[in-house]
């Protein structure tokens, strides 16, 4: 009640959010984007975005009329991340326009990708009334051309699932060009282990205006945010500046599922195959026909790409999936990441692999077993983390258990918690979700083999 009161009490305070504009320009090698937002009787925020686009041939022109409409979108993504300090009922924005079906495309995001923010806050708001957009109506879309160079632009985070894409795209090595935001030790070791040199990676500097961390500070509201959305818009700058015809994502049929039953809430929302529809829509459009966005990894679950995954052993001392331990580049062994990774690949790894892996078994440490729970199904919402489904993770921990048993070995402490609460031997019997196929994507054609190329192995087809 406190929040609610605290939610309803900011929107009096602070009724208005505006979209004032945002700028771009050439700053050396490289291109400077940065928004101007504002809180009206609050502050106004200025996020940048810093690209080093030297080592690439650009296609495109950075200021064309299209790579505005396409900046002017991503700024509807990123003003979320501050309007959620104060929730104005009202966004007005000035810098563009935007239709009826706009206008619900961004609700449905901030509603569904705010999801986590509003129930971890404790906060009931109605899809309806938390926010109205106020804009112009959009000038007619003038045709411009899309220069292609025929390339595939792969974001790729440092996890299994975006080195697992780049394994099965090894075909067209030469027309890949890899994305990523901001600096991370584990997605250029990726990159490096997958044979890209650094004149095929772009990276992307975003940086959150000091302002909203000092809002923070003060006890303004704060929680997680749709930055996959930022990815997709991002991404999409990127691949028409360079010519890219194929935004090539890494996200799962996992993703799809919510964190607690029967509600919206979904931590992963904006990984979601309705949010890549929708996005896909959208862009087609508002920004640029000649570019298409997609998974890669969508027919399958998460159980499905750590079996691929294991079979890399390139990748195993080197990918982290890490929150809570990004900055130092570790694994911190004590999260809903960590646990549910190590589970993932249990069945697929020994224990002294997954020992070299995170530098301990995480199996072994009770300590995390609340976070188990939620992980496992045994107590009702899945924690919220980009994890799989409470079913894959339950099957694998059950090919685990049995292998242990089979050796004759001691179960580990959460294993053993494990199989004293499920039949692990009638669990692990049934191989259904190693034989899934999630039918619901956008993957080309001209992809698709590689598709079932990964399915033969998963399914044991071969």
């Amino acid at each position: 009640m406190e929040n609610q009161q605290k939610y309803e009490a900011l929107r009096r305070q602070y009724p208005a959010f505006y979209y004032h504009g945002f700028s771009v320009t050439q700053e050396g090698g490289g291109l400077r984007v940065q928004y101007d937002f504002e809180i009206q009787n609050l502050c106004a925020f200025h996020p940048t975005l810093r690209m080093d686009v030297s080592r690439l041939a650009l296609q495109n022109p950075w200021d064309s009329q299209a790579a505005r409409r396409i900046l002017f979108s991503l700024g509807m993504v990123e003003l979320i991340s501050y309007w959620k300090c104060a929730c104005p009922p009202r966004v007005i924005v000035e810098c563009g326009g935007l239709d009826e079906e706009d206008c619900a495309f961004w609700k449905k995001l901030y509603y569904n990708g705010l999801g986590e923010f509003f129930y971890r806050n404790g906060i009931a708001a109605d899809e309806d009334t938390f926010l109205t957009i106020e804009a112009p109506q959009p000038e007619p879309l003038s045709a411009e051309p899309f220069h292609s160079a025929q390339l595939n632009l792969i974001p790729v985070g440092g996890g299994k699932d975006s080195c697992v894409t780049l394994e099965l795209l090894k075909d067209f090595h030469a027309q890949n060009r890899l994305f990523m935001i901001n600096v991370q030790p584990a997605r250029d070791a990726c990159a490096a282990a997958a044979g890209y040199a650094p004149g095929q990676v772009l990276h992307v500097f975003r940086a959150i205006d000091p302002a909203l961390l000092e809002r923070n500070r003060e006890g303004f509201l704060n929680g997680h945010t749709p930055f996959s959305a930022i990815v997709a818009f991002l991404g999409f700058y990127v691949s028409y500046l360079i010519g890219a015809e194929h935004i090539i994502l890494s996200n799962e049929a996992s993703a799809n599922a919510g964190n607690i039953a029967g509600s919206h809430i979904n931590h992963q929302y904006s990984k979601s195959f309705a949010f890549e529809q929708d996005f896909q829509r959208y862009a087609q459009k508002n920004l640029m026909p000649g570019i298409r966005y997609f998974s890669l990894m969508r027919p399958f679950n998460e159980l499905q790409i750590a079996k691929f995954f294991a079979t890399r052993p390139q990748y195993h001392a080197i990918f982290r999936s890490c929150n809570a331990g990004s900055k130092q580049n570790i694994w911190c062994c004590n999260c809903a990441k960590c646990l549910f990774v190590c589970g993932i690949l249990s069945p697929f790894l020994p224990p002294e692999q997954l020992r070299a892996i995170f530098g301990e078994n995480l199996l072994e440490k009770e300590a995390l077993r609340d976070i188990f729970d939620g992980l496992v199904g045994f107590s009702p919402v899945k924690p919220f983390e980009c994890v799989g489904t409470q079913e894959e993770l339950r099957f694998a921990l059950a090919c685990t258990a049995r292998q242990y048993l089979a050796r004759g070995e001691q179960l580990p402490a959460l294993l053993a918690y494990y199989a004293q609460r499920t039949d692990v031997e009638a669990l692990a019997a049934k191989d259904d979700l190693l034989r899934a196929l999630n039918e619901e994507h956008q993957i080309p054609a001209l992809f698709q083999p590689y598709v079932k190329e990964m399915y033969r192995y998963v399914a044991d087809l071969t």
